[in-house]
């Protein structure tokens, strides 16, 4: 059932100095030690990118949403990670971004993944500006960064018309958007998850609509899945 969201207000955040942070090595590792899986791949993104409980019911639901435009729409995949769920809907658009902050992931990907409307980037998505598009999809990516990050990124998100994020909570009451180093874990075992429309971030969309709520494969917490209309 689809379940219209409170919004909170905005208030005056100071500014961050950027500084450098630690995601590219983490993410690196992640990777190369295959810290979240698939020793049968050379490249795995976790449970949460290929368990079919997971996967179907996401792809299924932004299929609808894109196919729901007149016109195909540009796409901007902020961490795409081994791309197993992206390349199920790169055919429902008019150009798919597919970013990531792994040089050799990427580098894989591109000759994995081939289609004419697909390309892509190495970026920091927290850091590099992104392309023009009509939506941002961020599938399980802002759970594994620091605030400065995500705030970098909220910040960003004013500028496209529909954000699609799903982030990994805890079920029940929990404390949101307490601080993590970068990395491979979550929020999760300090009881608390990402919500944008809370302090630090208190991102001011016009409409939140909850798409997916799915019980986590091994029971712990659920994963939400919101469509934000920002403009």
């Amino acid at each position: 059932m689809i379940k219209i969201l409170s919004i909170l207000k905005k208030n005056e955040l100071p500014k961050r100095k950027k500084k450098p942070w630690p995601t590219k090595e983490a993410m690196d590792q992640v990777y190369k030690k295959k810290l979240w899986g698939g020793d049968s791949f050379e490249y795995y993104s976790g449970v949460g990118s290929h368990h079919p409980s997971l996967v179907i019911p996401y792809v299924q639901t932004v299929r609808s949403f894109l196919k729901s435009f007149n016109e195909p729409l540009v796409v901007c995949d902020l961490g795409c990670g081994d791309f197993n769920v992206g390349k199920e809907l790169v055919s429902f658009t008019k150009k798919y971004w597919a970013i990531d902050i792994v040089p050799d992931l990427m580098e894989f990907n591109k000759n994995k993944f081939k289609a004419k409307n697909l390309e892509f980037l190495c970026l920091d998505i927290a850091s590099h500006d992104w392309p023009s598009a009509d939506v941002v999809l961020l599938r399980q990516v802002l759970q594994h960064l620091s605030n400065s990050e995500v705030e970098c990124i909220t910040d960003k998100l004013k500028n496209y018309c529909y954000v699609i994020v799903t982030e990994h909570l805890p079920e029940g009451n929990y404390i949101p958007n307490k601080d993590i180093i970068s990395g491979q874990g979550i929020r999760l075992k300090k009881n608390s998850g990402i919500n944008l429309s809370m302090p630090p971030f208190y991102m001011k969309p016009k409409e939140e609509i909850q798409l997916l709520s799915l019980e986590s494969p091994d029971f712990r917490g659920i994963i939400v899945t919101s469509l934000y209309k920002m403009k």
